[in-house]
């Protein structure tokens, strides 16, 4: 049984997501077991055949603006059609809940896997979920990525403008070593200004 398929029927309004969606776009840097999906109405995570499933809520900014169906797209999956978020939104929620991502590094060595964003697409999107914090990771990670991106400086204004008053850290439950950046009023993880991964060979 495809576990992929599993997680896209789930519920009625399943729609593949977070790690489970990079993998699903060919992006992601390592195959986990975990198969995450956003649902109006989760049911309690479940597992088969050693392959876990959780479901997550649409987050309340969407809901309330109606606009949980943004940036979803039908997806083929072995000739069977299933809903994902696209690369644009995934972005912006793996920056949100790298928890859902398999933490820091996955997150990062799987988005510079991709190799265009619909950058566009990615501000109004990370703008829509009204959450500073996630904003300013957006932010930081286009600023990181420039060149690589064609990112200029006008997808960069609007989010500068809502990002936090006061330094928040990139991971508010997890309050580790890391370098403030002063641009985006973030606290980031060590792991990442460092690249540390790369000292692994």
């Amino acid at each position: 049984m495809d576990p992929y398929l599993v997680a896209a029927k789930m519920t009625d309004d399943a729609v593949l997501a977070y790690h489970t969606a990079l993998e699903l776009h060919g992006t992601a840097h390592s195959v986990f077991n975990k198969f995450y999906f956003l649902s109006r109405t989760p049911p309690r995570p479940a597992e088969f055949r050693s392959q876990r499933f959780r479901g997550v809520r649409f987050s309340k900014a969407l809901r309330t603006k109606g606009q949980e169906e943004y940036g979803i797209k039908d997806l083929d999956r072995s000739g069977v059609a299933v809903r994902s978020t696209d690369l644009e939104r995934t972005l912006v929620d793996v920056l949100d809940r790298p928890d859902l991502t398999g933490g820091w590094e996955e997150t990062w060595r799987s988005l510079e896997a991709v190799e265009f964003f619909d950058l566009d697409e990615v501000v109004e999107y990370a703008l829509l979920l009204d959450n500073a914090t996630c904003t300013a990771k957006v932010g930081y990670f286009l600023d990181q990525h420039r060149e690589r991106l064609m990112v200029e400086d006008v997808h960069l204004k609007p989010l500068k403008k809502r990002r936090p008053k006061q330094p928040h850290y990139m991971e508010r439950n997890r309050r580790g070593k890391g370098r403030f950046v002063s641009e985006w009023n973030l606290v980031v993880p060590t792991v990442i200004v460092e690249r540390s991964w790369e000292e692994v060979r």
